[in-house]
């Protein structure tokens, strides 16, 4: 039978022929496909030490580039044809924090040596996620610098809870496949950390910009000023995104929310600053609950955050 509306096979949504939705770019991976981008999902929430659902981000995030266009008006060009390669989502061990930290650290090293891509993002899950992607392209690449925006400096003690969404910068620092000189936190904010932990950062000689810093100096020049000097000590850099960054009233769906953050243009026009180098080939973007999100706000800013570090635009 021929029906004259009903496609058993398509979602009943508009289509405009002249826009091309960043989502429509994303294609699954199979063998021999290359893209600019390689797409993987880490859902891993269960090391979050407050209740999250930050595991369901992935999908929340992918769902969000179909509300954008290819189409940059700034540079008067279209993406459509920049292909994102999506390797999917990591299976969590149910119940295994380490399991789960060793399948994450093995697929994003598969996924490195397949070669497919010049540039990878990675979908949090909880901040947890950082230490294994970040192992894993240390093993590829060598000396690696990262670039962290968070309210807190994620340094936090493994002895009262093991690995936490707060100790992966910890465990790289102490396994030694970072230097404390090579991590650069931006916006970290007041009452959001330990003593203990601030010390722990100054110690480890991690270049720390408060709030206050960002609000003296702006966000432009000081990420310029340090992916510059990273470029000249590290052979890769890696940007690790905590949504929790920025301000409550831009990103309400983080499990740790707070005032005084980034405002959602800062933390866009950052990423931007930071992409246009050639060595910043990695990032991560963390630490969203979709359950607690206000109409997909949270998620949709993240989308933006994937296309500047994707069209540098």
């Amino acid at each position: 039978m021929h029906f004259t509306y009903l496609n058993p096979t398509k979602s009943a949504v508009f289509k405009d022929r002249f826009v091309t939705k960043v989502g429509e770019t994303i294609v699954p991976f199979e063998k021999g496909r290359n893209g600019e981008v390689g797409l993987i999902g880490l859902p891993s929430s269960k090391s979050s030490i407050s209740l999250s659902m930050a595991a369901n981000a992935p999908e929340s995030i992918r769902k969000a580039l179909n509300s954008f266009s290819t189409y940059s008006a700034t540079m008067q060009h279209d993406f459509r044809d920049e292909r994102i390669v999506d390797f999917g989502d990591v299976p969590i061990h149910p119940t295994s924090v380490s399991d789960t930290i060793d399948r994450l650290h093995l697929s994003i090293q598969e996924m490195l040596q397949i070669d497919a891509c010049n540039r990878y993002i990675m979908l949090g899950g909880d901040h947890g996620i950082s230490y294994p992607s970040i192992h894993a392209f240390q093993k590829k690449y060598g000396t690696i610098g990262v670039i962290q925006w968070d309210a807190h400096h994620d340094v936090r003690n493994l002895e009262d809870g093991g690995r936490t969404n707060g100790t992966p910068f910890r465990s790289l620092l102490e396994e030694g496949i970072i230097k404390g000189e090579h991590l650069v936190q931006v916006g970290i904010r007041n009452y959001s950390n330990a003593e203990a932990y601030d010390q722990y950062a100054n110690e480890k000689g991690i270049h720390v910009y408060m709030m206050e810093d960002i609000e003296e100096k702006g966000i432009l020049p000081i990420i310029e000023k340090e992916v510059e000097r990273l470029s000249s000590e590290v052979d890769f850099i890696y940007l690790s995104v905590d949504m929790d960054s920025v301000d409550q009233a831009h990103a309400p769906g983080c499990p740790a929310i707070g005032p005084g953050g980034f405002t959602s243009r800062e933390l866009l026009s950052s990423i931007k600053k930071a992409a246009e180098f050639p060595k910043t080939r990695a990032m991560d973007i963390v630490e969203i609950d979709p359950s607690q999100d206000v109409r997909d706000m949270t998620s949709r800013l993240a989308a933006h955050v994937m296309m500047k570090f994707m069209y540098k635009a």
